[in-house]
């Protein structure tokens, strides 16, 4: 008997975070990675109190953020196509040094109040043009490291959740910056960040040559359309992106209409981020049984209920808690995103692949900014939180028909 018994095979060890750490070249090109990806982290904050301070327009630093943010999200999955092409080393790193100059150039623009408007609103979309899709690029560069697709779920939310943290502590240096110079010099940080990672990150043994590239007909991929089973992430994230972005406006307006101090509203928010963090971490932990079609969709809808009741918040501090319990379920359909781009995507597309849902989620940010800011003010609070929820909830049931169809 004891011989039978010893003859078992034994369960294979349960993947960690740690196992994702020990895979060969994995820290030091992840470490790399989030030093490039923290310039995303800084950038934005930098440049609209840049725009602001040198035209003293609120509206021209709207239109600055705009045009850079509709440039960096809509061309994004067009410069993954070239890293893809060409490879990481050969399209990342032009990219990122010509990204820089044009934030050095940016800063050197604002410097002093006075900066022609007719400048800076071409140097912003001419930034937005050229920034290195590094977030694709590093999930395209886990699937290559880690061949274990459990492994791989931990590798993804490890790294959606040091992307949360990197565009948390992101403002949070832009602000210290500001205490020892002006606001361009978060512009001069960013660009430091972006060639110092790239530079580190394009160097590391993985991204030689065993990063494949594809034929020259597959850089037109991107401009076709989306394959058939990207739909589904595309579209869960859109409105993912969507719902969020309209609720942080929310936050604002339930702070101000209250009389509470402004100075909670970051608190809310990082409690939103904190929740994300907390369950991208659960979820990269947890042998899911279910499909990630399956669970896309069912993340996605979950949010749902905690932002129809945010609205109802007697205080702030509930509120707090309540976007906790909603940035719980953020981290986890982004993860389950990305995985199934990965799926989808041939060994030639995976940066594309990854391109498009990013882009998708932050096209949908854009758009909710505009629609909530159309909202608050004509509908009480408490309405409006309930169509964020609305939105998640409606999104959800639209993935999981998509994946009912077969995407």
């Amino acid at each position: 008997m004891s011989a039978l018994t010893s003859s078992r095979p034994s369960p294979a060890p349960r993947p960690s975070y740690a196992a994702v750490l020990r895979v060969p070249h994995a820290r030091r090109t992840f470490a790399a990675a989030l030093t490039a990806r923290l310039s995303y982290g800084t950038v934005s904050l930098s440049v609209m109190l840049s725009a602001t301070r040198a035209t003293g327009s609120y509206t021209v630093a709207g239109v600055v953020m705009a045009v850079f943010g509709a440039c960096t999200v809509f061309l994004m999955p067009v410069r993954a196509a070239l890293v893809d092409r060409y490879g990481p080393r050969r399209a990342l790193l032009p990219m990122a040094v010509l990204y820089s100059a044009l934030l050095a150039g940016f800063a050197a623009l604002t410097w002093r109040p006075g900066a022609p408007v007719a400048a800076l609103v071409p140097a912003a979309a001419l930034m937005g043009a050229c920034a290195p899709p590094l977030g694709p690029t590093m999930r395209a560069v886990w699937s290559r490291l880690v061949d274990d697709r459990r492994l791989l779920q931990r590798a993804y939310s490890l790294d959606g959740v040091a992307e949360e943290l990197l565009f948390v502590s992101g403002p949070v240096m832009v602000g210290v910056l500001l205490r020892f110079g002006p606001a361009p010099g978060g512009l001069l940080l960013s660009a430091v960040l972006m060639v110092t990672g790239t530079c580190a990150f394009v160097t590391s043994p993985v991204l030689g040559g065993g990063m494949r590239r594809s034929e020259p007909r597959r850089l037109r991929w991107a401009a076709r359309g989306l394959p058939v089973g990207l739909w589904q992430p595309v579209v869960a994230v859109a409105g993912l992106g969507l719902a969020l972005s309209g609720s942080e406006l929310f936050v604002l307006a339930f702070v101000g209409q209250r009389s509470y101090d402004d100075a909670v509203v970051p608190w809310i928010l990082g409690a939103l981020s904190a929740g994300s963090a907390v369950g991208g971490l659960v979820n990269g932990a947890i042998d899911w049984r279910r499909s990630a079609r399956v669970r896309l969709s069912w993340f996605t809808a979950g949010l749902c209920v905690p932002l129809a009741l945010a609205g109802t918040a007697p205080g702030p501090w509930t509120l707090a808690g309540v976007m906790a319990c909603a940035g719980a379920f953020v981290a986890p359909a982004l993860t389950t995103a990305y995985l199934l781009a990965e799926e989808t995507a041939t060994e030639e597309s995976r940066t594309r692949a990854g391109a498009w849902v990013n882009a998708a989620v932050n096209a949908g940010s854009s758009g909710g900014a505009v629609v909530a800011g159309l909202l608050v003010g004509r509908l009480p609070i408490a309405v409006c939180f309930m169509l964020a929820g609305v939105v998640a909830l409606v999104t959800g049931a639209a993935a999981g028909r998509v994946t009912a169809g077969g995407a």
